[in-house]
């Protein structure tokens, strides 16, 4: 296409091929951060890198491979019934399933088996798998059988990255269930009979406690009576077992994707309201509603860990200015490009705010300019003049920066040193600016998922994470005393998941209590919101749910006027005034011409109710 760049050919190229892989035409495919995942029907792949290398392609290419594969041959249905239920035979079942895709691709095309080894090799060396030092207390069972299970399936040998891993569990594996493996690798195209071969699998293992017959029913009452006393929070044989073979690292893995776990709790409703038909005979009041579709209430499980913190009183002075100091030295070359940008928009704020002067009035200041006219000729009257201001009304700028995992590295730089001169020319220009970042306590449920737990296990629990919402700039705090604030997005830990729609709702709290007679909200993302422990606990869409009924109250019904600039994904979508850049490079720009565009636009103020 003409006036494409490389990297957008590259996009567009992977994109293609991805979608006919996966035999979803309309599949939307994007990318952001540095880990591809499946979620319902949008892909997303990592960003490629501006210079890619030919190992960097084959990677990139192999996690496209490996989620197309997913989406193609995946059967939700199937898979959600045969799941067991927790733990690390659950972890087992889901890694089984994904060598099974990947492997009938590596088997039928040879350049796909190239792709998705060179990304399994980089993933697996990433975990620090090679190393000789790991033991079964930190090397994961269900990884192991992953790439054992891939070893049988297509013949190839598990890749160098993996030495360690597989150097501690392969005796234990083939010992134990060395025949159930090569069973599974000759029942691959068959989901069925794959899902029961993966539960005997983990029988064989002796990691299925928790996996019950699925066709083994007794509607008795005693039966019913006996399960729900297994099933009691005081006896839950689902809690994971610390002393479990490689149950600590389970705990911090990602053995189950996002698209595995929606379809597992979909499939569940669909399986509880066909084993259970409403009573036709009881009336309408009694009868339990289809609920399937209809979207899951947003609710917090508990708010009771959530934090709001300002950035100086997350770190010391000492530490800040070494951050910020490291920000500057690896920015140095984009602040001078952004710095001409903001002059830019700094010049139309002024224009804006320009003076202009009435002459020749009978009253007002006395024009001294024109003195020289009385003293030449007395008879001439005395000229006066009056100031006059175009209006410019008391504004208002919240600066809401994303501080996810996937930010991570020179996306989240870039951010902060935008939104840092955004903030510094803003002020030159009389308008108050703020700069907020949200993200998450913990990865994968905090405090609030371990109360969950402790609780039972209730379903729909709705959020499950610890929110940290952190300020790095007040409205009304000077940009001098902020300026080491923004170093610390570069602490290492600080990035981990974010859950957009209450970081709106703060931000929108915090612009109504302005006294400004204008507000503005530019949110700067990389993709929807993720957090795991909310997301595989809850129906499927819970949190962009929320975000697109946050984003509706923000842009309809409130004085708040919102701008999103989505960094490598398209934002378009959820908000009405977006804008959507490729590279890193360009969000000076885009928050600059925004900016301009929002201040040029002079809306008529709404009338605010008392």
């Amino acid at each position: 296409m003409p006036n494409e760049t490389p990297k957008e050919t590259l996009k567009r190229a992977l994109a293609a091929a991805t979608k006919a892989i996966s035999g979803e035409p309309e599949l939307e495919i994007a990318f952001s951060g540095d880990t591809g995942f499946l979620t319902g029907q949008t892909l997303t792949l990592p960003n490629p890198p501006n210079k890619p290398t030919a190992l960097a392609l084959a990677q990139l290419r192999g996690q496209a491979d490996a989620l197309a594969m997913r989406k193609a041959l995946h059967e939700p249905a199937i898979f959600a019934a045969h799941q067991p239920a927790q733990g690390v035979s659950r972890a087992i079942y889901e890694a089984l399933e994904q060598a099974r895709v990947e492997s009938i691709g590596a088997n039928a095309l040879p350049g796909m088996a190239e792709n998705l080894a060179v990304a399994n090799q980089a993933r697996a060396h990433k975990r620090g798998y090679h190393r000789e030092d790991l033991s079964k207390d930190n090397a994961p069972l269900h990884e192991a059988v992953g790439q054992l299970a891939r070893e049988a399936f297509t013949g190839r040998p598990a890749p160098e990255g993996a030495s360690g891993l597989i150097a501690v569990w392969r005796d234990y594996i083939e010992a134990k269930a060395g025949k159930q493996l090569t069973a599974l690798a000759q029942d691959l195209t068959n989901a069925q009979s794959f899902a029961d071969l993966a539960r005997a699998f983990i029988k064989e293992l002796e990691q299925g406690d928790d996996i019950a017959n699925p066709d083994e029913q007794d509607d008795s009452e005693e039966d019913s009576q006996k399960q729900d006393e297994e099933n009691s929070p005081e006896e839950d044989e689902d809690t994971p077992d610390s002393d479990m073979p490689g149950m600590a690292e389970l705990e911090q893995s990602d053995a189950l994707s996002s698209a595995a776990q929606d379809d597992l709790i979909d499939a569940q409703e669909i399986d509880s309201d066909e084993d259970n038909p409403p009573d036709e005979s009881a009336p309408p009041s009694a009868q339990q509603p289809n609920l399937i579709n209809q979207p899951q209430p947003y609710k917090v499980y508990s708010r009771a860990h959530d934090e709001q913190l300002r950035a100086e009183d997350m770190c010391e002075p000492e530490e800040l200015a070494r951050l910020r100091g490291y920000l500057d030295g690896h920015m140095a070359g984009l602040s001078s490009t952004i710095s001409r940008l903001a002059n830019r928009l700094q010049r139309r704020l002024l224009a804006q705010q320009q003076r202009s002067w009435t002459f020749d009035l009978e009253e007002g200041l006395l024009d001294t300019a024109r003195l020289t006219r009385v003293v030449t000729d007395p008879m001439q009257a005395l000229s006066f003049k009056e100031e006059t201001q175009t209006e410019f009304r008391d504004t208002v700028v919240s600066i809401l920066i994303d501080n996810s995992g996937s930010m991570r590295g020179r996306p989240i730089m870039v951010a902060a040193v935008c939104a840092d001169i955004m903030a510094r020319t803003l002020e030159r220009c009389g308008v108050k600016a703020e700069i907020l970042g949200f993200t998450t306590r913990a990865w994968k449920g905090g405090t609030s998922f371990q109360q969950w737990l402790s609780d039972g296990k209730p379903k729909s629990p709705g959020r499950l994470n610890d929110l940290r919402h952190i300020i790095y700039k007040s409205a009304d705090m000077p940009w001098r005393r902020a300026k080491n604030n923004l170093g610390l997005m570069m602490r290492e830990g600080i990035l981990k998941e974010n859950i957009d729609g209450e970081a709106l709702e703060w931000t929108l709290s915090r612009l109504m209590a302005r006294p400004e007679q204008r507000r503005i909200m530019m949110v700067i993302s990389d993709g929807a919101p993720v957090d795991d422990a909310t997301q595989s606990q809850n129906k499927a869409g819970l949190l962009e749910t929320h975000l697109r009924e946050v984003i509706d109250k923000i842009e309809n019904r409130s004085e708040v006027e919102l701008v999103a600039i989505g960094i490598g994904h398209d934002v378009t979508r959820w908000y009405s005034r977006a804008v959507t850049i490729m590279d890193v490079e360009q969000l000076g720009g885009a928050m600059t011409d925004k900016l301009a565009e929002l201040f040029d636009d002079a809306p008529t103020p709404r009338r605010r109710s008392r």
